[in-house]
């Protein structure tokens, strides 16, 4: 476990300089009490390493219009679902590391 923190920390570091940024943007702009530049960061640099950018849009989306995370999660579309199972998993890496 140590050994793959280690790993995701490095690649986290290098992962997608251009990217668009859309999540940290949004995490920035977003009322959540928490929020910081550093926090925000971090949540963009795993989107970067494990999400596309039409996933990161989609993801960004959800600080804006929250309820539409439930819809996506909810629609029993398989694109919906697939887009899912990557969510969660971004979502969980980035709690561990971003926490």
């Amino acid at each position: 476990m140590r050994v793959f923190g280690l790993a995701l920390g490095l690649a986290l570091c290098l992962a997608g300089q251009g990217s668009a940024q859309s999540i940290e943007r949004a995490c920035l702009k977003s009322d959540r009490y928490a929020k910081t530049r550093a926090l925000c960061g971090c949540i963009q640099q795993a989107a970067d390493l494990m999400l596309s950018t039409d996933d990161q849009q989609l993801a960004a989306s959800f600080f804006r219009d929250p309820h539409k995370a439930q819809e996506i999660r909810q629609s029993g579309h398989r694109n919906n679902e697939r887009f899912w199972d990557r969510y969660k998993e971004y979502a969980a890496t980035a709690v561990k590391y971003c926490s």
